[in-house]
This record gives C-alpha cells, sequence and structure tokens, in this order.
C-alpha cells in the first residue's frame, strides 16, 4: 500500500495558522524572519530528517510543502540537507488556502487514485520512531475489519515525548496524548479524495473510527520559540535531562542523537 506523507516547511498559506496575520506579505515577514528560519532548519535536522533517514520500511513517499517566494539560501539549504533521500519531494506552491493546497498534493501524489493509500502529516520541528511506516502497514491489515467497513480510518500512536532541544542537550518527559497530530496516520479508500489534511487532527476522531496503539514511544514533539501553538509555546511542563537509559532510546527509536543536537544547536 502506498504510503505518502506531507510536511509543511514555512508555507505561507492562507490560514492554517494559529499564529494569525492580516496579510501574506505579514505572514511571510514572519515565517521568513532569519532567526525564524535558523530555528526551524536546526530543529528540523535534528528532528525530522535522522528518523525519516532510518525508516525500517524505506517505500514511502515525504512530499515538503515549501512557497515559491521562500528566499534563495533557504531554499538551497533545504535542498542540500535532503539532497540524497529518495523518499523526499520538494513541492514550491503560491500561497493558497492551506487546505485546498494540502488537499490537491496529496491527491496528485497517489500514484494510483483508485487504490488505496497510507497518508500521515508531520510538523517540521518533530520526529517519528523509525519504526512508524513499516507499524502503519502492519496497523492497516491489523485493522481489516474497520477498512472493508470504513472509506477512512485514523490510526494514532499516543505515547512519546515532549522535549526541548539546545545547545546542552535534550530536555524531555513522556507523554500519553492522542490525536496530537504527530505519530498519526490515515487509511483512505481507493476513490476516496479525502486526505488526512481534510481534518483538524484533534477532532478526526468525530469522522471515522481511530485506532490507538499505546504501547511504545512512537514520536518526539519539540517545545520551541516558534511553534504555531500557543498552548506548546507557552507550555510549563517539566522537562528533564535525558537519562542514560533515555538517551539510547532517542537513539533507537528516533535516530536522534544529544551530541548532533549539542553541536547543531550551538553553530554560530
Amino acid at each position: 500500500m502506498q504510503v505518502i506523507g506531507l510536511c509543511r516547511f514555512s508555507y505561507p498559506a492562507y490560514g492554517g495558522f494559529q499564529v494569525e496575520h492580516d496579510t501574506i506579505e505579514e505572514r511571510r515577514q514572519y515565517l521568513y524572519n532569519p532567526a525564524r528560519l535558523e530555528e526551524r532548519f536546526r530543529l528540523f535536522e535534528t528532528t525530522t530528517l535522522p528518523c525519516f533517514k532510518e525508516q525500517t520500511d524505506e517505500d514511502f513517499q515525504f512530499l515538503i510543502v515549501i512557497g515559491e517566494c521562500l528566499p534563495k539560501p533557504s531554499m538551497e539549504r533545504l535542498h542540500d540537507l535532503t539532497a540524497g533521500m529518495k523518499q523526499v519531494r520538494i513541492i514550491a506552491r503560491e500561497p493558497m488556502r492551506q487546505r485546498k493546497v494540502m488537499k490537491e498534493v496529496l491527491n496528485a501524489a497517489r500514484s494510483n487514485p483508485d487504490a488505496p493509500c497510507l497518508q500521515f502529516r508531520h510538523d517540521d520541528d518533530d520526529a517519528v520512531s523509525v519504526d512508524f511506516v513499516e507499524r502503519l502497514r502492519i496497523a492497516a491489515v491489523e485493522a481489516k475489519g474497520l477498512i472493508e467497513n470504513n472509506r477512512t480510518v485514523t490510526i494514532d500512536y499516543n505515547s512519546g515525548f515532549l522535549a526541548r532541544f539546545g545547545p546542552n542537550g535534550i530536555l524531555a518527559a513522556q507523554k500519553y496524548q492522542p490525536l496530537l497530530g504527530v505519530g498519526m496516520g490515515m487509511y483512505v479508500r481507493g476513490g476516496c479524495e479525502l486526505t488526512i489534511m481534510n481534518f483538524a487532527h484533534h477532532r478526526i476522531g468525530n469522522f471515522m473510527p481511530v485506532v490507538s496503539y499505546p504501547d511504545a514511544p512512537m514520536w518526539v514533539r519539540t517545545l520551541n520559540q516558534f511553534n504555531d501553538s500557543p498552548h506548546a509555546r507557552n507550555s510549563k511542563a517539566e522537562l528533564l535531562p535525558l537519562t542514560p537509559e533515555q538517551e539510547g532510546e532517542f537513539i533507537a527509536r528516533f535516530a536522534i542523537e544529544q551530541d548532533a543536537v549539542r553541536k547543531i544547536h550551538s553553530a554560530a
């Protein structure tokens, strides 16, 4: 079954952000602020890229949607960081309604619209477990009965970590949270044009069955200066330095190494 992931990288959409702006030009100025872009790149390089480079099932697509107006140095940096990743396709679009353009991108990526597929959304500052794609396919088999009777089914891994990355390494706390968005996928029946971007992730259970797996940590959600969610941006969650066991778990499950985090987040 085809697996398609979608990642928005500072795409200046109409809508789709909790931080609001009156005009697209104001949104561009905010998204392309050098301090913000630097933080996004450092997090993208230390969270998203390692886990997708090390997926145990390499048969997936990872679509990164950017604005056509992304500054040239950032465009080149993004291409350089993802060079050699056969799953990655960088797609540049002019500003449009966020849900509309994301649905178009996902449906255009389906190799056979009449065949079923699995989809997931991913933020550029988060990580998923290195067996995420493999487990999505396994879950689709395990949910056979639901899949036979529904055009869409959500697969949600509700265990993971909240974390902050910085020059001193990683502060983290394990958390169970359903329908967070990261570590969540969706089965789509063949011939159905709905996508995972048709739905607000926290309300997706209002529209389809949800299969939840709480068994193993499957995601890392970072808390940082430019989180779009004010709840995340202002989080008071108590985060602690990784224990030696957690440091090993971050390497084994997410391909995240503290030394790499320290080095990248300490760069001038």
